[in-house]
């Protein structure tokens, strides 16, 4: 079997790419959006079912960590969990107020993807101060933790007769 690394200490063979992994983010962060758009105006706030947060306060989490995040990895500098808005979700009045910071988050993370080289992806780091874990295990946190609560959104929309986006048209 052919060595996977060279001199260079970069990665010749790779199951993805940083820039095919990205793409797979942004995929799933546009399904999350078409997600918030189904939503009715006085739904989105107020909805829940069995004790859950609202969806506006997930999406509000998911903004918290995805550019954050994503800034903590390229400059070692993280804020603080107690520090992020989804702990306020009183904050968000309305989907466009919403969608606006999903979109402006959706611009950071491209611009801040670019200054993560791919020998990085390996290297130990503890996001926001207290998560252990490697760059890329925690970029796949913050997919998983986007799909786990875009899943959540399906569920409420369901319950109120809507039909969600197709999760695979991305």
């Amino acid at each position: 079997m052919e060595n996977s690394l060279i001199e260079t200490n970069e990665l010749t063979q790779v199951v993805i790419s940083p820039e095919e992994l990205l793409e797979h983010w942004q995929g799933h962060r546009r399904v999350t959006r078409k997600t918030i758009e189904a939503f009715p105006e006085d739904k989105f706030t107020s909805h829940s079912i069995g004790g859950m947060r609202t969806f506006s306060a997930m999406v509000l989490e998911l903004i918290d960590l995805a550019a954050p995040g994503l800034k903590g990895i390229v400059t070692g500098e993280w804020p603080a969990m107690g520090e992020l808005e989804h702990n306020n979700p009183s904050i968000i009045k309305s989907k466009a107020e919403i969608l606006k910071l999903w979109d402006e988050s959706t611009e950071q993370i491209d611009q801040l993807w670019k200054q993560i080289p791919a020998s990085r992806f390996h290297e130990e780091i503890k996001a926001f101060g207290m998560y252990d874990g490697t760059v890329c295990s925690t970029i796949l946190y913050f997919i998983d933790n986007e799909i786990h609560h875009r899943a959540q959104g399906y569920v409420y929309l369901r319950s109120l007769g809507i039909a969600p986006p197709f999760f695979w048209e991305r």
